[in-house]
């Protein structure tokens, strides 16, 4: 195992040390004091976990190809920026714009997250992009969603809670969106319809809640007993008549 200590250290000289330990075939990286430093993980490839102590700035994981990160408190803004495979594990709470682009891998956030998660997600061949939050999400939740999977827990949140600001899943034509409990279509964009999980639906969300139980130490079981609703795209083309001729 290697530990880097990060105070101090300017996000490229940070950025060095970790590229250095992965390309010398370490498995385990602990990385110390980190203190808002940018793009950590960017672009890495292979299987080593990234164990970081403190909280990363913004771009962490951007193109990463993987490689598991995991952070032990919050973390900032574009987490997982065009994230081709791997893991990121957010043991407290995130910022804006995660998974844009995503095209594989995985992002668990314990606690809430910001403004226009999952924003252009898409699946690239057969990966299909998985974002879990286990708390709230600001507005344009699923924004332009391409492909892939994206559920909101609420998991401390009351019965009737809202759990997603408005415009949810705005300009939506791919992928799906599980909530745990209500939705208000009142809150969600024109282009989204609101249904029930079928079996195929319910199985994706069993898959997935267990690996983000695993990663936090929680029972699936317990996170299963609350029904989900499924938000769909109800267009593939929802703004195709701008375009039109």
């Amino acid at each position: 195992m290697t530990e880097i200590n990060a105070k101090g250290l300017r996000f490229k000289e940070l950025n060095e040390k970790i590229r250095a330990a992965v390309a010398k075939g370490e498995k385990e990286i602990t990385v110390k004091g980190v203190n808002g430093q940018y793009y950590i993980g960017d672009g890495l490839r292979g299987t080593a976990t990234i164990a970081l102590d403190g909280v990363p700035g913004n771009d962490l994981a951007a193109f990463m190809d993987g490689p598991t990160i995991v952070i032990s408190g919050n973390a900032q803004d574009n987490i997982g920026n065009t994230m081709n495979s791997g893991r990121v594990v957010v043991k407290g709470s995130a910022g804006d714009v995660l998974g844009y682009g995503m095209r594989g891998g995985r992002i668990h956030v314990l606690g809430d997250v910001g403004y226009r998660v999952g924003i252009h997600m898409k699946g690239l061949k057969k990966q299909s992009p998985t974002i879990v939050v286990g708390g709230k999400a600001g507005d344009f939740f699923g924004e332009y969603m391409a492909g892939g999977v994206l559920i909101l827990l609420g998991l401390n949140e009351k019965d009737g809670a809202t759990l997603a600001g408005d415009y949810l899943g705005t300009g939506m034509h791919g992928g799906a969106i599980y909530i745990r409990g209500a939705v208000d279509k009142g809150f969600c964009g024109a282009e989204v319809g609101i249904t029930e999980p079928d079996a195929e639906d319910l199985a994706t969300i069993k898959e997935a809640v267990g690996e983000f139980c695993k990663d936090f130490g929680l029972k699936p079981e317990e996170v299963m007993k609350k029904p989900f609703k499924k938000l769909y795209p109800a267009s593939l083309r929802p703004y195709g008549n701008l375009y039109a001729y």
